[in-house]
């Protein structure tokens, strides 16, 4: 019988590359205050291959998939994140100096596997504020590579 899962304990982890071009298996950091992750599973374009001897359908073969260009991760705008954020940006322009980059696992309780992407962070801006609402912040990623399910980080 399957386990039915929630989002609580969910966490978003960095780590940069100790080898170039290679994902790192330990050493990530829990990113503090995220609130939800941008969706992560997109879908193929459909690309038309019909020619004048078709008759009756069109024929599609899959496309490329599309993350979005920057996709948001939203959080709790607090010291805390912000200060982390900026981190996030600073290791990130001194591991890309060295031609190394920087990967985000969303580490899922009660999965063996975690979700794996090379990404670019960009620096923070300023969302909306609302009346009697919680400040939130979009922290925009640029994927670089989705690499998807492969096992958990491991602590060190």
């Amino acid at each position: 019988m399957a386990v039915e899962l929630s989002s609580a304990g969910v966490s978003v982890q960095y780590a940069v590359e100790s080898e170039a071009g290679v994902r790192p298996t330990k050493g990530y950091t829990k990113i503090p205050g995220i609130k939800s992750t941008p969706d992560l599973n997109p879908e193929n374009s459909a690309l038309d291959v019909t020619d004048l001897g078709d008759t009756e359908f069109k024929r599609y073969i899959a496309g490329l998939k599309d993350p979005g260009g920057t996709v948001p991760f939203t959080a709790n705008n607090t010291e805390e994140f912000q200060t982390t954020w900026a981190a996030i940006v600073e290791a990130y322009t001194t591991a890309i100096a060295t031609s190394k980059g920087m990967w985000f696992a969303i580490v899922i309780p009660g999965l063996t596997k975690a979700f794996f992407m090379k990404v670019e962070p960009k620096p923070l801006g300023l969302n909306a504020i609302e009346v009697d609402s919680v400040l939130e912040i979009d922290a925009y990623v640029a994927p670089q590579k989705i690499e998807g399910w492969q096992a958990k980080p491991t602590a060190a």
